[in-house]
């Protein structure tokens, strides 16, 4: 059976990262997170004190971002220059900073050659929020996962653990979610020829099964 270049597109919180751990787990694909190499860039931005307003430092930060993905056990890790931040870049500065840096297009150019090069070959899901439109426009099974603003923010919160404040976490994710919609370059939205999947309220399983058997189908039929 051949495979294929799956790409899950969505906002923050929507579960991607998880469905798309899962559904390589489950595929026996590769793990690519794209919006992990733009929060890799957020973070070696905010290291070296270039502003994420700086579309031409940001630009160079990218072109010469030294970064890998690794599976350590069940969990997708991101290193940068060897050095492990998984965590470091998930915070919620980080986050801010990421869809800051991901508006530039200059940055945005210097990563596509990049994240083309890691999925070379299939066999490979790919998660972000431009993957199946601007990264892989051609991609042979494309997802776009959602969920209310209302439940993305409580996962969030849930993510973030008890000193997190939802009510600014609401407002965090509503206005990234503006952000990256109406963005002039590479903005939010599903592909024209994307499975839309609300994940408000489906379990991680089901969400997962889904997926799985769509990909199948078409890797039989390809």
């Amino acid at each position: 059976m051949k495979k294929l270049v799956v790409t899950i597109d969505g906002p923050a919180g929507a579960g991607k990262s998880t469905v798309a751990k899962q559904l390589a787990r489950r595929l026996g694909y590769r793990l690519l997170d794209t919006g992990a190499i733009y929060r890799a860039v957020a973070l070696t931005a905010h290291r070296r004190a270039t502003p994420w307003s700086d579309a031409a430092g940001c630009a160079e930060l990218a072109r010469t971002l030294d970064i890998r993905f690794d599976f350590v056990g069940d969990t997708n890790h991101v290193f940068l220059g060897g050095e492990d931040v998984s965590a470091a870049i998930r915070t919620p500065e980080i986050s801010q900073g990421a869809s800051q840096v991901s508006a530039h297009p200059p940055v945005r150019a210097a990563l596509l050659e990049l994240q083309r090069r890691l999925a070379a070959g299939g066999g490979v899901v790919v998660e972000g929020r431009d993957t199946g439109t601007v990264v892989f426009p051609h991609a042979a099974a494309k997802f776009f996962l959602t969920a209310t603003e209302e439940e993305r923010a409580r996962r969030r919160v849930a993510e973030l653990g008890p000193t997190a404040d939802y009510e600014k976490t609401l407002r965090e994710i509503q206005e990234r979610d503006q952000r990256d919609a109406s963005r002039d370059v590479a903005p939010m939205v599903p592909a024209p020829d994307a499975v839309l999947v609300d994940s408000s309220t489906q379990t991680i399983e089901q969400v997962v099964e889904s997926l799985a058997q769509t990909v199948e189908l078409r890797a039989a039929a390809t």
